[in-house]
């Protein structure tokens, strides 16, 4: 499994945020995550995710959390564009935003975090094959 820190710090936020999230502000993530999963412009992609993370990050009240998660999406943001390669449609990109808070609003927590995680790990497995490949020996 990679990404380890990434996965770390989402886990430390969803519970606690969730007692703070609104019908609203689910409704809110689930768009973001939806615009997330149709844009194949990398500007917005990086705009609407970081919307999506500090929605949950903000209502865990955790800003030590918060800065060092959006540091590390900063970082990772150069491989936004290899995402939109890799999965060149809508109906083909990684749906684990929006899985993540289909199943949060229910009040499933660890299933949610469970299946965000599952999601995000083979595409993160993926971009790396995929660069490896790329790889002059």
């Amino acid at each position: 499994m990679s990404c380890p820190l990434p996965l770390s710090l989402i886990s430390l936020a969803v519970k606690p945020a969730y007692r703070h999230l609104s019908p609203a502000d689910f409704d809110y993530a689930y768009d973001l995550a939806k615009r997330i999963t149709r844009t194949s412009s990398a500007k917005e992609h990086f705009e609407y995710n970081h919307r999506f993370w500090d929605n949950i990050f903000g209502k865990a009240q955790r800003p030590i959390l918060r800065e060092v998660f959006r540091q590390l999406e900063d970082r990772s943001s150069r491989y936004v564009p290899l995402l939109i390669k890799l999965f060149p449609t809508p109906e083909s990109r990684p749906r684990q935003r929006e899985v993540l808070i289909e199943v949060y609003r229910k009040g499933k927590i660890t299933e949610a975090f469970r299946a965000f995680k599952k999601i995000y790990s083979e595409v993160v497995d993926q971009i790396i094959d995929n660069l490896k490949s790329q790889e002059v020996p």
